[in-house]
């Protein structure tokens, strides 16, 4: 036989065998309610107005493809059937979290792995116990049950958990529940804050906002000092985990405000959200080049949230925009509150300020008829009729200024509830290749669970 030929069929052996390795580190992103209008808005923003060549980080990864998200109970599905199906590869119905329909509990791929013997980080600028991040390790008939979840995030044995707030701190009377003892039996450390987190030794700890209040992190768009944010979370987790688990580890970052802004029709909100996820996908991804053979990352969402389109408008007004739609929902509430004589002549200097009115963005007599309309209604009449969303509600005036927001930005919004619209997925590393093609979202943690495990 020709020696060459040999050769070859040898390299070709040591390569099918270097190839069928598992890794050793796996990161799971799931941006909450990002479809793929959210990402291409993005994507234009970072193209037209930062004006870099390069697509955003994830848009980079070699394997592109598409995931269904339908619910067992329904075309369109809530944040917990999405993330069971994403944590444990089994459909159930909304508002059920880490159970099938006839509530039998079902094991996500954080616990096969941490049976294994690997490290677990879950990490979300939403609360912790929340939909997505409880389904990778709670097991409950409905997500609205906190106390419930919180008592199964204490005895998971995960060395990292991060998010906004614990929920079930207290009952539905108001009054404090035993939550923290829960904790504490378990040996697990609950911190406030990064300073919190660099005081303690513990090898199971749980990481929460220092004002731990508001059920996400604040958006990035609001540049609020001192909250936790997803980057930092993310390189604390793998910190921690390179520290306490360094042969094997798995994470699962959760970018939960890009759902929140989406709620809220928020285009601007959106777009640095998705900028604030791909920072820290890149956190991963400068792991992953120094363990190329090791690593695999994996980016999806659960759901499409709003059903975001881009259209035609200058994306680089999103600069502008100096807070998000819910921090400018609450000003005007607060103004309502004080029951303050305010003129519209008042309001002109703030929206000039806070959005560029009149300044960046041309506003037309006939828009600006409809702001003074408005305005009446809200401020001066009191007869506004509020858009209620999932987090939110939202004045008319309000309402009214995001929608001049979005028109002149180019985001196109069909609603501010979930879609049934599939969502993307983007792979790099070792074992990425199986993402190719269309999946279920059911598909996606057994693929995880398979390369990770070699089986």
């Amino acid at each position: 036989m020709n020696h060459r030929f040999v050769t070859l069929l040898v390299l070709l052996a040591i390569a099918s065998v270097v190839n069928a390795a598992s890794p050793k580190y796996v990161f799971y992103f799931i941006g909450d309610g990002m479809g793929m209008g959210h990402v291409m808005a993005a994507q234009s923003y970072n193209r037209e107005a930062l004006k870099n060549n390069e697509s955003i980080l994830m848009m980079q990864f070699p394997v592109v493809s598409m995931v269904t998200t339908y619910s067992a109970s329904g075309r369109v599905t809530d944040s917990a059937a999405a993330g069971t199906a994403l944590s444990t590869g089994y459909k159930t119905n909304n508002g059920m979290l880490g159970v099938t329909p006839d509530s039998v509990p079902v094991t996500s791929v954080a616990r096969y792995l941490k049976n294994a013997g690997w490290g677990i980080g879950v990490v979300t600028t939403v609360a912790p116990d929340d939909a997505t991040p409880g389904a990778f390790y709670a097991h409950q008939p409905s997500r609205s049950m906190a106390y419930e979840i919180d008592k199964q995030m204490a005895t998971s044995g995960y060395e990292f958990v991060a998010g906004s707030k614990l929920r079930g701190t207290k009952d539905k009377e108001g009054k404090p529940t035993d939550i923290y003892s829960h904790f504490a039996r378990n040996n697990v450390s609950v911190v406030k804050g990064f300073d919190a987190l660099k005081g303690t030794d513990s090898r199971k700890v749980v990481l929460l906002n220092p004002d731990s209040t508001d059920s996400n992190c604040g958006y990035t768009i609001d540049s609020i000092k001192g909250v936790l944010n997803l980057p930092g979370m993310t390189q604390a987790c793998l910190d921690h985990l390179l520290k306490h688990s360094s042969e094997q580890f798995f994470m699962m970052v959760e970018g939960g405000n890009i759902d929140y802004a989406a709620h809220s029709n928020d285009g601007g909100a959106v777009v640095k959200e998705i900028l604030n996820f791909n920072q820290a996908i890149k956190i991963a991804y400068d792991f992953y080049l120094e363990h190329p053979d090791e690593t695999l990352i994996v980016v999806t969402a659960d759901h499409n949230t709003g059903g975001l389109a881009v259209r035609f408008g200058d994306i680089s007004l999103v600069d502008c925009q100096r807070m998000s739609k819910d921090e400018f929902g609450s000003y005007t509430k607060a103004i309502l509150n004080s029951r303050r004589i305010y003129t519209w002549d008042d309001m002109k200097v703030e929206l000039k300020a806070r959005f560029g009115f009149w300044d960046k963005i041309q506003i037309s007599d006939a828009q600006e008829r409809i702001l003074i309309e408005k305005f009446e209604n809200t401020f001066n009449m009191r007869n506004s009729a509020d858009q209620k969303t999932l987090y939110n509600s939202f004045n008319e005036f309000s309402v009214e200024v995001f929608k001049i927001i979005n028109e002149k930005s180019g985001f196109g919004w069909i609603a501010t509830g979930h879609t049934g619209d599939p969502v993307p997925l983007f792979a790099i590393g070792r074992g990425a290749y199986e993402f190719m093609g269309v999946h279920d979202n059911t598909d996606v943690p057994k693929k995880i669970k398979k390369i990770a495990l070699g089986e």
